[in-house]
């Protein structure tokens, strides 16, 4: 079936194209060894390891109820304590929950289409070979993920959003930049933000085994592309002039507001009915979308301060948003704990393969001994 008739609104076009200048860079250097740069090098090693099959490591075949794709809460959802509630059926309610699914795991597919063609816009505008080659290890991990979110919307909700018109305003400034820094800042530290404080609120709260692993296995790849991001941009920044620095914090700062105050999931209850501005406000009460936000910058806000910026300005928008003090997070940790979680559910899954064929083996002895 073809992915448009699967849109609850119909996207403007096939696709979008998106102008785009900058240039190509090629280095003659191929040393590695002698380029002081082993930290980086020693990531592409990791993000060559680390590659896998979503066909093969994820599992399939386990059930998913498309009216209840991730066990959300009446209290998790919008419309909940509010006097639209009463009116609905049980079947209303699963017709929510299934269009707020599809709308979150829409918003991610579209989001890793987007990282993977920044991922290939930083193969071809990073000066360095070492970033080049990372690069091209993520751009796989980006085509990956966006299999792997296509897949789970065709197959286990069968439904489509298109993409949110913010993240999309986003995705577009990152790209028309010229400047071969930008598509590192836009994508591998604000929409990769995002998208880990998204992913993890799920995978840390559903009780559905499947996108738990989905998740879990995505944000294991997403925790390499962040060291990469803040490794890269920490050594360039270092370079640039203030006003260089200002213009990138600007840049931060409207991205920042851009993600906290837009990407709501409006739309859905539109669809349920419910008036824009109206709609809007039920978003706004609630508490589920607070939590979100607050997350949303317990990833970002550690990154920029660590990469160099942290001007008066930008400190000035953190304060107002209320996330000032998340700038002293413990990111590596983060990101540890993103590792860990998924190499923990492989572990969990090939013990119970295990014990599913010894179990099997000992009932076929079992059985011959009778004969």
């Amino acid at each position: 079936m073809s992915t448009h008739e699967l849109y609850v609104n119909p996207p403007p076009g096939p696709g979008r194209q998106i102008p785009a200048t900058g240039e190509a860079r090629f280095s003659w250097e191929y040393d590695m060894a002698g380029a002081g740069r082993e930290r980086l090098l020693a990531l592409y090693q990791k993000g060559k390891d680390k590659q896998w099959d979503g066909a093969r490591r994820i599992d399939w075949d386990l059930e998913v109820d498309p009216y209840d794709p991730l066990g959300t809460p009446d209290e998790a959802l919008a419309l909940y304590g509010t006097r639209h509630w009463a009116k609905l059926t049980e079947k209303d309610k699963g017709d929510l929950r299934r269009h707020y699914a599809a709308w979150n795991f829409s918003q991610f597919l579209h989001g890793e289409q987007g990282a993977m063609v920044c991922a290939a816009r930083i193969v071809e505008s990073a000066p360095d070979l070492d970033a080049k080659f990372y690069s091209a290890t993520q751009t796989m991990d980006e085509a990956r993920h966006a299999e792997i979110y296509g897949r789970f919307l065709h197959d286990k909700i069968g439904m489509l959003y298109p993409i949110d018109d913010d993240l999309q305003t986003l995705l577009d400034d990152t790209l028309r930049d010229s400047r071969w820094d930008m598509p590192y800042l836009g994508m591998q530290v604000l929409i990769e933000g995002l998208a880990l404080a998204a992913f993890g609120m799920i995978r840390d709260t559903t009780d559905k085994p499947l996108p738990r692993q989905i998740l879990a296995y995505v944000m294991q790849d997403e925790a390499r592309h962040v060291a990469f991001g803040r490794m890269a941009l920490r050594d360039h920044y270092q370079q640039l002039t203030d006003a260089e620095l200002r213009e990138r914090e600007e840049f931060v700062i409207e991205g920042c507001y851009l993600m906290r105050d837009r990407l709501r999931g409006v739309e859905v209850l539109e669809n349920f009915g419910i008036p824009r501005k109206e709609a809007e406000e039920f978003s706004e009460r609630s508490d589920f979308l607070h939590l979100f936000r607050k997350l949303l910058f317990s990833r970002i806000v550690p990154c920029v301060k660590d990469i160099g910026l942290w001007g008066e300005r930008l400190q000035k928008a953190y304060l107002d948003m209320g996330v000032f003090d998340l700038g002293d997070s413990r990111l590596d940790l983060l990101m540890a704990q993103d590792e860990e979680i998924a190499d923990r559910l492989d572990a969990e899954r090939f013990a119970a393969e295990e014990h599913a064929r010894v179990a099997e083996v000992a009932e076929a002895i079992a059985e011959g001994a009778k004969e």
